[in-house]
């Protein structure tokens, strides 16, 4: 056997794309071959040729078994690494959102004081609103905090309260952060290089430049953290901030910043949903994120799911130029 089991495999790899009919057709034209030009089946002993087809297909088979079960197990450790990350944080939530709010008591004195207080501030509105400024003062609000100097140049956050880039989409709650990556090939876990530090992320292809490599906007969880390869196709991360307080402005300090003062917090609300309500309601929101990045909708996946098996059980086979309707 060769030293290195990769040697022919651009060789093999043109062959095979000359045999329409697929592998079967890739192993008649080799089996011919050896037949017309070897004396393969002639030379040796009675039968001794079918030990050696049977022991080298097997110890073959073996191994690409052993694959298969690696990456499938990966695969399922991830997910559910996912699953009870989100689970626990949906209990947090919940709890939080049960949480009796705090009740201080007044006097009489203080509560009239306070509603005195209120009505004097509702009196000065309605005398300001009805001179002839009222409008102009009104109308110069927005242009105030369009025109402050630290809001300058800053995007509008997307609909899940991050932003939209060239390569990839953030978006977040007060809790986690959630970037999807659109990957242009189907690719496997072990074929991504993803580290997440601290203070640092860094999301690649073994082998190409880094899409991500950056200091994150503040601190997250690194065993909180984690990572999933979907459909081979979306690499999704969520990472667990720290402070628990504070939006971020940008996923990494190289990313254009946001306006935090423009977030809606109410993607952050979706554990308040019955658990039917917010499966459809997350199947939409994945739905349009999909469109908005180009990829496929999940029901579109569904119909890819026969080509996706029929590449896993040909890795040999290169479908990188192939196009698919």
């Amino acid at each position: 056997m060769a030293s290195d089991p990769e040697k022919f495999d651009s060789m093999l790899l043109a062959m095979a794309q000359q045999h329409e009919g697929g592998v079967k057709d890739l192993l008649n034209t080799i089996v011919s071959f050896l037949s017309r030009k070897t004396d393969f089946f002639t030379g040796g002993k009675k039968g001794e040729w079918e030990l050696v087809v049977k022991d080298t297909f097997y110890a073959h088979a073996k191994k690409a078994q052993e694959e298969a079960d690696r990456i499938k197990k990966e695969k399922e450790e991830a997910d559910q690494r996912l699953k009870d990350i989100q689970r626990r944080k949906e209990q947090e939530r919940l709890a939080q959102d049960f949480e009796p709010a705090s009740v201080t008591e007044v006097t009489e004195e203080e509560a009239t004081k306070m509603q005195e207080d209120i009505d004097k501030d509702k009196k000065t509105k309605a005398e300001v609103g009805s001179g002839d400024g009222g409008a102009d003062a009104e109308a110069d609000g927005p242009a105030d905090e369009e025109e402050d100097p630290k809001e300058k140049g800053k995007l509008k956050p997307n609909a899940g309260n991050g932003c939209d880039l060239e390569n990839y989409r953030w978006t977040q709650t007060l809790e986690e952060v959630e970037l999807r990556v659109p990957l242009r090939q189907v690719l496997r876990p072990r074929d991504l290089n993803v580290v997440i530090s601290k203070r640092h992320l860094k999301v690649g292809i073994k082998g190409q430049p880094p899409i991500i490599d950056g200091d994150l906007d503040a601190d997250v969880k690194i065993e909180e953290s984690t990572w999933v390869l979907q459909d081979g196709r979306t690499l999704l991360v969520n990472l667990e901030k720290v402070n628990k307080m504070n939006w971020w402005g940008r996923l990494v300090t190289t990313d254009p910043e946001i306006s935090t003062r423009k977030i809606n917090p109410e993607p952050s609300k979706l554990s308040d949903l019955d658990g039917e309500t917010r499966g459809l309601v997350e199947k939409m929101m994945y739905d349009q994120r999909q469109k908005e990045m180009g990829l496929p909708t999940s029901d579109e996946q569904k119909k890819q799911d026969v080509l996706k098996k029929f590449m896993e059980q040909h890795p040999e086979m290169d479908f990188s130029k192939c196009k698919f309707n």
